[in-house]
């Protein structure tokens, strides 16, 4: 992909694909949309619940912001273990990603060694940092297949006025399927239709205030008894 490195409101970088012509993260601060979305919504939750092991599934590892803030939160807390799933059918050339500078942008400077490691870290092969692994699976979102193995789905895909076909019901199914009774999906989304399709597959929604600009943003949840999963044991 033709990428270039974009500065955003808030100081910290992003890329921005001119194939797909989106940017990766939000242009009004990609380093706070990450926090305010993924870490503070999905994992602090979570942790908050009382989570000692979280299972993370990411769909669009990127540039690893994502990755990087959860592993730097994960070692703030102590008896703690995140094991991380990132798919990225593209990953970002290694070039590109010494350029973002993200562990010095955000005051960490010490794990940019691990922040390298992450993204030198082969596919299929599981990297251990301190109380983080991480697996990263090179497919496309529509090609997985997990069954009731996530605690947290980071849902990071292009918006979808880029690749509407990512937010349609079919691969919201397999964003059920995958997540644990009580697992958490959060995303910077909150578009009327995406939400109404998120219901639709069983998951019980709510808005939340977004990062910097934005109104809203959309945290769902598998819950143990949903309208469908009542529906799907009626037999008649």
């Amino acid at each position: 992909m033709d990428l270039t490195s974009v500065v955003t409101d808030d100081g910290s970088t992003t890329l921005f694909s001119e194939k797909f012509q989106v940017s990766y993260h939000s242009l009004q601060g990609a380093v706070d949309e990450s926090i305010t979305v993924f870490v503070s919504a999905g994992l602090d939750k979570l942790l908050l619940n009382g989570y000692r092991r979280v299972r993370v599934l990411e769909m669009g590892f990127g540039t690893g912001l994502n990755a990087l803030l959860s592993y730097i939160r994960g070692l703030s807390v102590s008896d703690i273990q995140i094991q991380y799933t990132g798919i990225e059918a593209y990953p970002v050339p290694a070039d590109l990603i010494t350029s973002l500078q993200y562990p010095a942008q955000i005051g960490y400077a010490q794990h940019a060694e691990a922040f390298t490691a992450m993204h030198e870290a082969p596919a299929d092969k599981t990297l251990t940092i301190n109380n983080f692994q991480l697996l990263k699976k090179q497919v496309l979102f529509e090609d997985i297949d997990y069954q009731n193995e996530f605690d947290l789905i980071y849902f990071d895909a292009f918006a979808p006025n880029t690749q509407p076909e990512l937010w349609e019901s079919e691969l919201l199914s397999k964003m059920y399927r995958a997540l644990a009774t009580e697992g958490l999906l959060v995303t910077y989304c909150s578009k009327g239709s995406f939400k109404r399709n998120l219901k639709a597959e069983g998951f019980q929604v709510e808005a939340l205030p977004g990062p910097a600009r934005k109104r809203e943003m959309t945290r769902a949840w598998k819950s143990s008894t949903t309208i469908k999963d009542i529906k799907s044991k009626l037999k008649f």
